[in-house]
């Protein structure tokens, strides 16, 4: 019996439900890093507020990294819509994606520990390199699934692939530049994660499902360039 086949329809959307559970659990741990400041710890009336000032790095990292995580989640929900079987090679390209998902709460950590020391420049190129790594393994699942339309369903719309395609590898090639700047000015690098976080939650017009007059318009006119 092959393992390499195609499968079925209810195969991925066991894969989905698995995937949203390894985002659920990943998204949870992040707010394991925000702290209570122990009573015994304030003496006076407005130090609770301080100390809760104290700890911005870590509703910093918090922020930054929820977002990204939901909106690479909101994409995986959209693109699985636009997906009808899956292969062994997709199904542990997949596995990879949410490995690099379950880092992100330890990557996390690890920057609001050491934001405001002098290490934060491995700090922060950990950070970004475990971004970067999501939207890298990212790209090769949907690539593997819209290459030829492999694993598409039939009404895929063109266009509609067409721009997540453009989109993902943008999203490649900005967090590849921000991984450099985090070796280099590693604050700016985290104020870019963060903006970029901020950037892909937009939402997008196209569809990849029911040939969207739009989205096929534009693949049109990118085609007559």
């Amino acid at each position: 019996m092959s393992t390499g086949g195609a499968r079925e329809t209810n195969d991925t959307a066991r894969l989905e439900a698995f995937s949203d559970g390894v985002f659920a659990v990943a998204i949870t741990l992040l707010v394991l890093e925000l702290k209570v400041p122990p009573r015994d710890s304030l003496t006076g009336e407005h130090d609770l507020l301080h100390a809760l000032l104290d700890h911005w790095p870590s509703w910093f990292a918090f922020i930054t990294s929820f977002l990204t995580i939901l909106v690479v989640w909101v994409n995986h929900h959209n693109v699985f819509k636009a997906i009808e079987r899956s292969d062994q090679v997709f199904l542990l390209l997949n596995g990879l994606l949410l490995m690099s998902v379950t880092v992100i709460p330890f990557a996390t950590s690890l920057l609001a520990e050491y934001l405001e020391h002098p290490q934060q420049r491995t700090a922060a190129v950990v950070y970004i390199g475990s971004l970067l790594l999501m939207a890298i393994t990212f790209n090769f699942v949907w690539k593997r699934a819209m290459v030829h339309n492999r694993l598409l369903r039939a009404d895929a719309d063109a266009g509609g692939i067409w721009l997540t395609t453009r989109s993902f590898n943008f999203g490649v090639i900005v967090y590849i530049v921000v991984f450099v700047v985090a070796f280099i000015v590693p604050v700016v690098s985290l104020v870019c994660a963060f903006l970029l976080s901020v950037f892909f939650a937009l939402p997008v017009s196209a569809s990849l499902i029911g040939g969207q007059s739009r989205a096929a318009e534009i693949t049109r006119e990118a085609g007559g360039d």
